[in-house]
């Protein structure tokens, strides 16, 4: 008894040959569970190891795991900036899909410039890392080819699939096109004719796609795309992740001191809305009764901010979970999950940003 006492206190001195004899089986069926390769273990097998190592208090060494395996029991997640409270949602969300599995997650900002994602991801590899959830949503994936090619299993979150992707790459992504589409498609028919679109950069893949929703929806009611303006950023390399709501702040104020001003206003995510919101009120106009205001996320401060944003609804938690278990299918080698990408619909949230123009 004084045996296990110590355990208890201290599980990083207990071994899997102690568990083993407590649980009276060979150390390779405990090592086969810790591993989550169960097989064709009785459930009474299961509970015993089960128990034995509750009561010994065991902890796996993750260091001799990862020398024994290579890799260690983490994943990485690449996101554009955790300024956008979008980005730590899904961070979150992953993050408690991969705990679940007994995993972690290493968080990393790129500001979606290809040079630090690169470096990034090589220094995970490096670090015993063979699954990264990367959130850049650049159309092209070449600066870490490589990596892919070299066994890094990764899931490109918030981009859909482009010509020359490497063939090992999953995409998973909500329909952007369908999205903006749905959003757009509320301001005209509560009666605006007058619309505007509020953007950074249109380089990342989610952006173009955004953008050809909020024009698809213009043509199909028989618009003048004239009438159809896009604001977008000076700069072919600011993206806009951590200023997009002085961004929308700012291209508002133009829109709205122009000689025909819009009466509805489309921005890229709901960072960018929360901006044009503010950017709305700067002018002496009211949101809604003067100027209807779209977003696109749903983060909790679109709920929140007053009045309350209409807005796209992206399903993180799904989307989390699924990124989470295409890595450990590439990870630990098991049966791939069926399909390289997966798009899902969007869903329009209606809140108080919006009503029919005066």
């Amino acid at each position: 008894m004084r045996g296990r006492g110590a355990g208890v206190r201290n599980g990083s001195s207990v071994t899997i040959y102690q568990v083993a004899r407590a649980a009276g089986v060979s150390p390779s069926t405990v090592s086969n569970l810790l591993n989550g390769r169960p097989g064709r273990m009785l459930p009474a097998t299961r509970q015993r190891v089960e128990e034995a190592i509750e009561q010994l208090g065991y902890r796996p060494n993750r260091t001799a795991r990862q020398l024994r395996t290579g890799r260690t029991q983490a994943i990485g997640l690449v996101v554009p900036s955790v300024a956008n409270p979008f980005w730590g949602t899904f961070a979150r969300h992953l993050e408690g899909a991969a705990l679940a599995e007994d995993y972690h997650v290493l968080l990393c900002n790129s500001e979606r410039e290809p040079e630090r994602e690169r470096r990034y991801l090589e220094q995970l590899w490096d670090d015993g890392i063979r699954g990264v959830v990367l959130c850049s949503s650049l159309p092209s994936l070449d600066h870490v080819k490589p990596l892919l090619e070299a066994g890094l299993t990764v899931v490109a979150f918030d981009r859909t699939a482009q010509p020359g992707d490497p063939e090992a790459l999953v995409n998973i992504s909500v329909d952007n096109v369908v999205g903006a589409h749905l959003v757009t498609q509320h301001l005209l028919d509560l009666g605006h004719r007058r619309l505007a679109y509020v953007s950074g950069s249109l380089r990342a893949v989610n952006r173009q796609e955004r953008y050809r929703g909020y024009l698809s929806a213009i043509t199909d009611a028989g618009l003048d795309l004239a009438d159809a303006n896009a604001e977008l950023s000076t700069s072919d390399t600011s993206y806009g992740d951590r200023d997009a709501a002085e961004l929308g702040r700012a291209r508002t104020v133009e829109l709205l001191g122009s000689a025909n001003p819009p009466t509805a206003l489309v921005a890229m995510n709901d960072m960018c809305a929360l901006g044009v919101c503010a950017g709305v009120r700067d002018t002496g106009r009211q949101v809604a009764e003067d100027v209807s205001v779209v977003g696109f996320d749903d983060i909790l401060l679109a709920e929140l901010c007053a009045p309350a944003l209409t807005t796209v609804r992206q399903p993180l938690e799904r989307m989390a979970a699924e990124a989470f278990q295409h890595l450990r299918a590439g990870i630990e080698g098991g049966a791939p999950l069926p399909g390289r990408s997966l798009l899902i619909r969007p869903e329009l949230v209606v809140r108080a940003s919006t009503a029919p123009p005066r």
